[in-house]
């Protein structure tokens, strides 16, 4: 804090009010630094986030957003700069795609910091240029720039470039995929996480910060692997989040071109309003999503998607199950996991018929319509130390009349196991048909048929992430046991055509399974 008489002193001076501003806040530096810099609502909320990170108070972030939004302005050139004025012992390091790319950040800090108006901010921190001091030599060239006196420095490196014996305090990840080709490359995806863990990773101390800004791409991108690496990542909404962010935890922020969803404080945008309208107008954004709808929500969005695009378009859900016909049957279809890696999915659904019918062109007949409406689900890699107990439960709980068992790899004995603690029958199956076949010709019949709960995201999230990021390019994803469980559900139950209950006869009780 300063004392009373220097700050008398300031405010009698606008100048150095303005300087004084500038060197606590971030986007007030930015303007001092380049008076012409465009701050628009988002800029402001994006300049605010990255001053918190500056400051400490966001030790690891992550941000995606459009291109050509200012995102590398902010976070790559006068982020850099601002914290060397903070504390020229930092030592900082920009990552990008390649090697003149990360050079080019660092020649670009150099100038900041080269600048007459810096100067007037941060007097203390500056750069040789040429001098030298007769007792050290300070860098300042395309790679590394010190500043004079200090121990700190800002360091482009390409990826796959080297950190060797470089302690890193800051993390400054920028754009690392070049394009669209390349983040569709699972080589180049994975040796960018390879260069991501290995590398730079290993130069962080427990008190680094991290920052990771770029336009998403693929799912299975940097941020992608992050999300299913099982660190804490938490979406945030409110600047008063942040301080209740638990330790070593991320923070993520997505500014979309096209606003999705209500208003909130660090987006206050009305839903289909554009980021930035002056740059990139609605008309303009609806044309490029017109042109390639897949990439759009990639580089705009902030929602990644391959090349190969998603096998399930958005799903129907419901929260009254009676909207969607009368009760037929109860369900349950398990898939048991067939490899060490594989998941096992038991899904309970109800078998509605809709008061509507559809011709048949094969029966030459008006059908009624048939749905599957999901009610529960375990997506589980657990042991059958614990699949022996919990699906006999969620089984009885749902109180499902039937359970189809698939026998393949292990299923017989799954279901011999659960038929002696639960109400339901069980029949199991043998599948014939070739697994890939089965998901990708029935994608259609799944997507009419099958109906989710309405806040099945929050209770079925590892479900929900299978099922609405399943390719089209079969080989292209890593699991497909929910949607083969899900596809198979749909076969027994829907495309069978039939519309009666269950009617069996189970320990010698009649009863409607």
């Amino acid at each position: 804090m300063m004392d009373e008489n220097t700050l008398e002193r300031i405010k009698s001076r606008p100048e150095d009010v303005i300087r004084y501003v500038a060197r606590q806040r971030l986007v007030t530096f930015a303007r001092y630094i380049k008076p012409q810099l465009q701050i628009t609502n988002f800029h402001k909320i994006y300049y605010e986030v990255l001053d918190r990170f500056a400051h400490g108070r966001i030790r690891k972030l992550i941000v995606s957003v459009s291109p050509q939004s200012g995102k590398s302005e902010g976070s790559s050139r006068f982020l850099p700069a601002f914290l060397l004025g903070l504390n020229p012992d930092l030592k900082i390091v920009i990552g990008s795609y390649n090697a003149d790319q990360a050079k080019s950040f660092n020649r670009d800090v150099q100038r900041i910091v080269n600048s007459e108006a810096y100067k007037a901010v941060f007097p203390d921190t500056y750069f040789n240029n040429g001098r030298m001091r007769m007792d050290n030599v300070y860098q300042c060239n395309s790679e590394v720039s010190e500043p004079v006196g200090h121990s700190g420095f800002v360091r482009g490196v390409g990826r796959s470039g080297a950190l060797t014996g470089k302690a890193v305090d800051i993390l400054i990840l920028d754009d690392v995929y070049k394009d669209f080709d390349e983040a569709n490359s699972r080589l180049i995806r994975e040796q960018a996480w390879m260069w991501y863990t290995t590398v730079c990773r290993t130069r962080l101390h427990n008190d680094s910060q991290e920052l990771i800004v770029f336009t998403r791409w693929h799912e299975d991108d940097l941020i992608g692997r992050l999300e299913h690496s099982g660190e804490k990542i938490i979406p945030l909404t409110r600047m008063e989040d942040i301080e209740n962010v638990p330790e070593k935890a991320w923070v993520q922020i997505n500014f979309p071109a096209i606003k999705v969803g209500p208003p909130t404080e660090l987006d206050p945008r009305n839903e289909g309003e554009p980021l930035w309208p002056e740059r990139h107008s609605i008309e303009q954004l609806l044309e490029a999503k017109a042109l390639d709808p897949i990439q759009f929500e990639c580089l705009y969005q902030g929602n990644p998607m391959s090349a190969e695009g998603k096998l399930y378009g958005e799903f129907k859900t419901y929260v009254d199950p009676n909207d969607w016909g009368t009760l037929v049957r109860k369900g349950c279809m398990v898939d048991v996991a067939d490899k060490g890696t594989d998941d096992l999915c038991s899904l309970c659904y109800e078998i509605r018929k809709s008061p509507n019918t559809i011709y048949n062109e094969s029966t030459r007949k008006f059908e009624p319509i048939l749905f599957l409406l999901v009610t529960d689900v375990i997506l589980t890699d657990a042991g059958t130390e614990e699949t022996y107990v919990s699906v006999p439960r969620q089984i009885n709980m749902q109180g499902s009349q039937k359970v189809w068992v698939e026998s393949n790899n292990g299923g017989e004995q799954f279901a011999n196991t659960i038929k002696k603690k639960i109400r339901a029958i069980v029949e199991s199956f043998f599948n014939k048909s070739n697994k890939e076949t089965r998901i990708v010709t029935n994608a259609s019949a799944v997507m009419q048929s099958v109906i989710m709960p309405n806040d099945w995201e929050s209770r079925f999230p590892r479900y929900y992430t299978k099922m609405t990021h399943f390719l089209r390019t079969f080989q292209a994803n890593a699991h497909d046991d929910a949607p083969d469980c899900t596809t198979q559900a749909v076969e027994r139950e829907i495309l069978s055509g039939n519309t009666k209950a269950y009617n069996q006869m189970r320990r010698g009780i009649r009863r409607a399974n």
